[in-house]
């Protein structure tokens, strides 16, 4: 934890899924991760998934992502211990994602139900980190597309998980930048608090 934050391995994912209730039938349909090291982009990973069930009309319309598109995907089973393996450990690895709880709670069932052992990676969200950077009079809120907009990212949002996982880096990156000299360090930047 006391690592300097150019000596981390950041892993910043993004998911696109059936529903919101991991737990509750929705499954994951695409994944998309960027990684990082030392600000630089050093590799990334995206595929499609096949689900169990269909795709809902209201999740494609938000997604373009189709029953077709991912016919002919790799199920979770597979994709997960391959998306995890090159993630690497849980010593040298952080994960980030916006909105982390969701991404999280997907990769976590998705683990229950491989029966895949979950690593004990810590999990950075740049929602978090973005109301402790940015005033709450500077954005109207803190979801991607205002951020994107906010810091002018050269990647915009689509609800596709590699474009958004693209877009969250840069975020990040420029949340940082403002967060300045203050959080040098892994420790830092994760005990961070409002008003610090």
């Amino acid at each position: 934890m006391d690592r300097h934050l150019s000596n981390v391995i950041f892993v910043v994912v993004d998911l696109e899924t059936t529903g919101g209730a991991p737990y509750g039938g929705s499954e994951i349909t695409e994944f998309g991760a960027v990684k990082v090291l030392g600000g630089e982009v050093i590799d990334e990973f995206t595929t499609f998934v096949k689900p169990n069930s269909p795709i809902p009309i209201f999740i494609t319309e938000l997604t373009g992502i189709t029953d077709a598109m991912v016919a002919d995907a790799p199920p979770i089973e597979e994709i997960l211990p391959k998306f995890l393996d090159w993630c690497g450990s849980e010593e040298e690895t952080v994960l980030i994602a916006h909105n982390a709880p969701f991404d999280i709670s997907f990769l976590k069932a998705a683990a229950l139900k491989v029966e895949q052992p979950w690593p004990a990676y810590v999990i950075l969200d740049t929602v978090k980190i973005a109301r402790i950077a940015i005033q709450s009079d500077e954005v109207l809120n803190y979801k991607l597309s205002t951020l994107a907009n906010f810091f002018e990212t050269s990647v915009q949002p689509t609800h596709r998980a590699l474009d958004d996982a693209q877009t969250t880096v840069e975020v990040f990156h420029r949340l940082l930048e403002r967060l300045g000299s203050s959080t040098q360090t892994l420790k830092e930047l994760h005990t961070l608090k409002r008003g610090k």
